[in-house]
């Protein structure tokens, strides 16, 4: 098994069957799940106890990684302005520490992250886990929908062209333009913690008078 190749796949809004029918186009025998809520209240298959189950049943194994891969950080140090911040996240311990244990996954699986979003631009899958495997030298491939693949590069050459980040300084390194065109991504599409709702003027006045 290539150690070096992982891929990715989010399984949206798909029937069981259909998600299992694009894994095995792929021929995927692993899953490493990055989701940090492993649950899905209007898509009950993909419940962590039930989507294990559903795979193993299929030859599919199948891991929990939210803990150390997941979009959504427990702790405030890992927040910018009520935002992950997912270059502080790679920087954690636990993060290095998930990424060592799907790369030895790979090792004895085709493996595939798996998350929840359709586009794996909208998801961290790709811009925090996919950008740390592919600086450490492993292909990256994202399983579409439609089962075709789409490698980490073909994703970061849409980055820069999204961002216009290659028109914006023609001298600047290409990694830099790169790094700024993930860090505004993921500042648009990553998760982000809801701010209270102020009560209006009525209830406040309420308040005070009460």
């Amino acid at each position: 098994m290539n150690s070096s190749m992982i891929f990715t796949v989010g399984h949206s809004t798909h029937s069981l069957e259909y998600f299992i029918g694009v894994l095995k186009s792929a021929n995927i025998s692993a899953i490493a799940d990055v989701r940090s809520v492993p649950w899905s209240k209007h898509f009950p298959q993909f419940n962590r106890s039930e989507l294990k189950s559903s795979l193993n049943d299929v030859g599919i194994e199948y891991r929990f990684f939210g803990n150390q891969l997941g979009g959504r950080p427990d702790k405030p140090s890992l927040m910018q302005n009520l935002v992950a911040n997912y270059d502080a996240m790679a920087k954690t311990k636990e993060f290095e520490q998930g990424v060592k244990l799907v790369i030895a996954g790979a090792k004895k699986h085709r493996l595939a992250l798996m998350c929840s979003e359709h586009d794996p631009l909208d998801c961290h899958r790709c811009l925090l886990v996919g950008k740390a495997l592919s600086r450490l030298g492993v292909s990256v491939n994202h399983i579409q929908a439609d089962g075709s693949i789409t490698s980490q590069q073909d994703i970061e050459e849409q980055l820069l062209l999204m961002s216009g980040k290659i028109s914006d300084d023609f001298f600047a390194p290409r990694e830099e333009l790169l790094d700024m065109a993930y860090r505004e991504r993921s500042m648009k599409v990553a998760y982000r913690e809801r701010v209270p709702d102020k009560p209006d003027e009525w209830e406040l006045s309420d308040v005070r008078h009460s």
